[in-house]
Parts: C-alpha cells; structure tokens; sequence
C-alpha cells in the first residue's frame, strides 16, 4: 500500500560511539522524493555513516596526508652585488639561495635578520633553496 506514504519523507540518523567521541549521520532531504521510501533513506544514512566511519580509522591510523610546514629561517648573509645570499636555518646550518630564487623580485629589499620560508633542494655544493620568500605578518608556527 505505497500510494498512502505519498508526500512523507522518512528522516533517518545513525548514531555511533567510537572510542574519542562520536559519529553521526542523518538523512533529512525536503527535496530527495526517494526518501518517501523507508529503506531508501535507512540505506543513504548508513553510507553516510559509513563513509564517516571510513575517515575516522584513516585517522585514528594516522593514514591522513599531513602537510608539513615549509623550511623556514632567517637571512644571515646577503651578497647584493654578487647576487646570493645565505638563511640560516632553525637547525643551525645554511642554505644558500641565488637572487633568481626570490620570488617577487624582492631580492633587493631582502636585509639580515629577515624571516624566510624556503623550498630545499640539492645543488653541486650542497643544500640550496630553489624559491625564497619573506615572511609577512602570517608567520608559520611550528
């Protein structure tokens, strides 16, 4: 007798409790006509649920992509008219970077002491940054 459930959506919410808390999932959808079906809308609430459940043990088994801050520190030399410079880095050791590597042309405002993030790469001498840039007043945090 279906004809009679006509115009009534079913609201449907799975609660789990998951070792640090709690997941829930609800399916209420004013516009889905499908939800006039019970079983369609217990079954879009359990995916739900389920593909929450998914992203929880992702974390829980630290299998989340973690995006690392960049390297990071200041300029401790700068050769203006050579066109290099050295950053010292929070470990202690130096990179050096080339006026190419400033990004927004900025290697002629670069001064010792400055804060710089930087991308690391090998070079025929050791580490060098391949891109410079100044920190503003968004500094990165550790």
């Amino acid at each position: 007798h279906r004809h009679q459930l006509q115009g009534k959506l079913y609201r449907v919410s799975v609660d789990l409790t998951v070792p640090g808390g709690e997941i829930v999932a609800s399916r209420v959808s004013d516009e889905h006509h499908a939800h006039e079906d019970a079983f369609v809308a217990s079954r879009d609430a359990f995916d739900a649920v389920g593909r929450r459940l998914e992203d929880y043990v992702r974390r829980r088994k630290h299998r989340v992509k973690m995006h690392e801050a960049p390297p990071h520190g200041r300029v401790a030399k700068v050769m203006k008219e050579e066109g290099y410079g050295f950053i010292d880095r929070s470990d202690g050791t130096e990179v050096y970077f080339h006026r190419n590597s400033v990004l927004h042309d900025a290697f002629e405002t670069l001064e010792v002491g400055q804060e710089v993030r930087f991308a690391e790469e090998m070079g025929d001498k050791g580490s060098q940054a391949s891109s410079v840039a100044l920190v503003g007043k968004h500094h990165i945090v550790e």
